[in-house]
């Protein structure tokens, strides 16, 4: 093996032990198919080492209350399953926790009826506590109007450059903070008016540059890049002073600063600008499978929340402006 094949089989292992911590209680056959299946998530969902770990702590749980789930996974039958979910129930446990808990077993005996080839799926037709829908923070297009000019307040000119490009890409664009800091230069393209985005899973979409964003990225990378820069050579967008990708902090914090001088009271996030992004779009009669596309969601269930949200808001209006509403 090369010295290159060497440290990336050690990394991957690296991983594999971190991510498999929530499983180190276990042992013997129930510990050895937690870490295939903690690997199978790895390589062949390509979720991240954080995300791997959750999977494995709920699995886990529900091997300690079921030992002999542990040693025998194909015996386990969907009354114990259902049962283990009145077990979280009765102990208080929120309908979100439990039906994430819920998910993780899908997901492992969705993998075991791969390798296992079992009979019978006990997750399946599961009765689950319902969820109160939790629809999205957002902004009125007059907030994500002066959230747009808040930067030009700044006195320091390449500051503002920068925070207007960032803000133009969030909320122009429908990209998630760690999407945003993760641009190189070649990823976006003024010529065209388009941007590559790398999403969850290593999920690659184009979306389109408005002309406000584009107008804004072209200034910043005229003067506010260069300033920042100095004498450093990188291709990130927006790099730090160091060089590195400016961190997902360092974006939040000036998308707060923002916030405080566009005189917005409640709490924005870059997630909210990205809310907005879809919600102003259906709004002003986009189609949903397009709004899918440029948000990059795999499901467009994911995407139909904006719906519910534009149904609320037309049930406001009907409530506040109809005599019998």
């Amino acid at each position: 093996m090369t010295t290159t094949g060497k440290i990336r089989s050690s990394r991957a292992r690296t991983r594999l032990a971190d991510a498999g911590r929530g499983s180190e209680t276990l042992t013997g056959p129930g510990a050895q198919i937690l870490e295939r299946f903690a690997s199978y998530l790895l390589v062949e969902r390509s979720l991240v080492q954080k995300t791997v770990g959750f999977y494995l702590t709920d699995v886990s749980q529900f091997f300690q209350t079921r030992p002999q789930a542990a040693e025998h996974p194909e015996a386990v039958t969907r009354n114990d399953v259902q049962s283990y979910i009145g077990r979280l129930a009765a102990l208080g446990l929120t309908p979100a926790t439990i039906a994430r808990k819920v998910s993780s077993l899908r997901m492992f005996y969705r993998y075991l009826t791969a390798e296992l080839r079992l009979e019978a799926d006990p997750t399946e037709n599961l009765v689950v506590p319902k969820q109160a829908r939790r629809l999205p923070n957002t902004l009125t297009t007059q907030e994500a109007g002066m959230l747009m000019q808040a930067p030009v307040k700044v006195p320091d000119r390449f500051w503002a450059l920068r925070g207007r490009a960032i803000l133009e890409l969030l909320y122009g664009c429908g990209l998630r903070i760690s999407e945003l800091v993760g641009l190189r230069l070649g990823d976006v393209n003024l010529e065209t008016g388009y941007v590559r985005v790398m999403g969850k899973r290593a999920k690659e979409r184009i979306v389109p540059l408005g002309r406000f964003a584009r107008d804004a990225v072209r200034e910043y990378l005229n003067a506010a890049r260069p300033h920042f820069l100095g004498k450093r050579v990188t291709d990130w967008l927006f790099p730090s002073r160091q060089g590195k990708p400016l961190s997902r902090m360092g974006a939040w914090k000036i998308l707060r600063h923002c916030v405080q001088l566009a005189g917005i009271k409640r709490r924005v996030t870059p997630h909210t600008l990205r809310h907005s992004f879809a919600t102003h779009l259906l709004e002003g009669g986009a189609d949903l499978r397009a709004v899918q596309e440029m948000l990059g969601h795999a499901d467009i269930s994911t995407t139909q929340v904006y719906t519910h949200l534009d149904r609320e808001y037309l049930r406001e209006v009907y409530r506040t402006f109809h005599p019998r509403g």
